[in-house]
């Protein structure tokens, strides 16, 4: 490793190490899909003091600057949740907007840490337009990063969840966003963000290949060890696409090299919402492939849950050093929880905890409800409860809201020259 450099970019499929040449994403000259990932200098990390934001995880954030306006997730010991499951030591980690507890992220989501993390990955010549592609919430706090620190963004999402995209103050003109159109979903968001990247002026967010996107959701696991002072026994999360459950598993690799933590692996318990469960059923065919699915059941699937941001139906699961790597090292389980169990969970959490929590969360919290009553862990385990969006009710009523409009609306199956002249009118090229 260089001198001053502060990291090194590894492929996960070899082992092969090469320098970052500002926006890498891939291995160098590889052939298999695989992840790459981010090997940082310091090996202990040093946290700094809550005021510096996301970025009193500096050490191990691949970033080039420093953005205005973030927040890092908080941890706390649980009283109220863990009195009412008989556990002894459950740690919450809370990503939202809960000011008693120090911590006003705007977009109620900690897709903040991403956002934050890759706008300040970016490096300062780039000259193409970030595409991000999003179910909701990604795009709100992409949205929000890139309107307060001027950096250019085309958004693609689908338009039957616009609903999502709310914020405190307008978006500025810099943040453009187009749509799927309404019967879409979060696949077809992608699918119109892939034609853009083919463009010159565009480049890819990356996803789950972005490490600067790992390792700031990793910042939720960083946040919960550095306050408990140990590894936990079991992580539980929702998740759509389980770049976050990666990142929590990655960030356990780097913490048990530290040295100061422990060295066993948390168990990852991860959670979808009954009827869509694309990771659930390949974990259980113990299949490191998706199973093959019919787009228009899954698009009724997607329908039914009302977590509509765990609606991936490609999720970075079977590459390599994805999910199913993640969860074959560290060990854990996917679980399910219904409609009705989300609702039940997201009540208990607000009148034992005292904030309200987004319907993707309130997954987590039914999952270990049901993994307490079915003792799946002890009451005396080390749980940390990745709560990844939370204060949004309360958030809305304290504040006017304004609405981001799309500029244009595509078919599902966009003919690609359309696009291409549709966005060349857009930002005038």
């Amino acid at each position: 490793m260089k001198e001053n450099n502060k990291y090194i970019l590894q492929s996960i499929a070899t082992g092969n190490t090469f320098e970052d040449k500002g926006w890498s994403l891939d291995p160098e000259g590889e052939e298999a899909a695989s992840l790459i990932r981010a090997v940082y200098s310091k090996k202990q990390i040093e946290v700094r003091d809550i005021s510096e934001g996301l970025y009193r995880f500096d050490d191990w954030l691949p970033i080039n600057r420093k953005l205005k306006g973030s927040y890092a997730p908080i941890t706390y010991k649980s009283e109220g949740l863990a009195q009412h499951l008989g556990l002894s030591n459950l740690y919450i980690t809370f990503s939202g907007y809960w000011p008693e507890k120090g911590i006003e992220m705007s977009t109620c989501s900690f897709k903040e840490t991403e956002s934050y993390s890759v706008g300040a990955r970016l490096p300062l010549d780039e000259k193409r337009i970030l595409v991000v592609a999003s179910a909701g919430n990604t795009a709100r706090a992409f949205a929000k990063v890139c309107s307060d620190n001027n950096i250019p963004l085309l958004l693609c999402v689908p338009e039957d969840n616009l609903n999502a995209l709310w914020f405190d103050e307008p978006i500025k003109d810099n943040v453009k966003l187009v749509v799927s159109e309404s019967g879409g979903d979060y696949f077809d968001a992608i699918h119109l963000s892939n034609i853009a990247c083919e463009m010159a002026e565009f480049m890819p967010e990356g996803g789950a290949k972005n490490v600067a996107r790992r390792d700031g959701m990793g910042t939720t696991t960083l946040s919960a060890v550095t306050h408990i002072g140990k590894i936990p026994d079991y992580y539980f999360q929702a998740v759509g696409s389980g770049t976050g459950a990666i990142a929590a598993w990655e960030a356990n690799l780097r913490l048990i090299e530290d040295g100061r933590f422990g060295k066993n692996k948390m168990k990852l318990m991860v959670s979808q919402n009954k009827p869509f469960h694309p990771i659930y059923d390949a974990w259980y065919a113990n299949s490191r492939a998706i199973l093959p699915m019919d787009d228009n059941k899954a698009r009724k699937d997607v329908e039914e849950i009302i977590a509509k941001v765990l609606s991936n139906r490609k999720p970075p699961y079977p590459i390599i050093g994805g999910l199913f790597d993640a969860m074959k090292d560290a060990g854990g389980e996917v679980l399910l929880a219904d409609n009705t169990e989300l609702t039940d969970a997201g009540e208990i959490f607000e009148i034992t905890e005292g904030i309200d929590i987004h319907p993707a969360s309130a997954v987590a919290v039914a999952t270990l409800m049901n993994a307490v009553n079915k003792k799946q862990v002890k009451e005396d385990s080390l749980i940390m409860l990745n709560i990844t969006g939370g204060g949004e009710e309360r958030f809305k009523r304290e504040n006017e809201l304004f609405y981001l409009k799309p500029k244009k609306s595509f078919p599902v199956n966009p003919d690609k020259e359309l696009v291409f002249s549709e966005l060349k009118d857009l930002f005038a090229f």
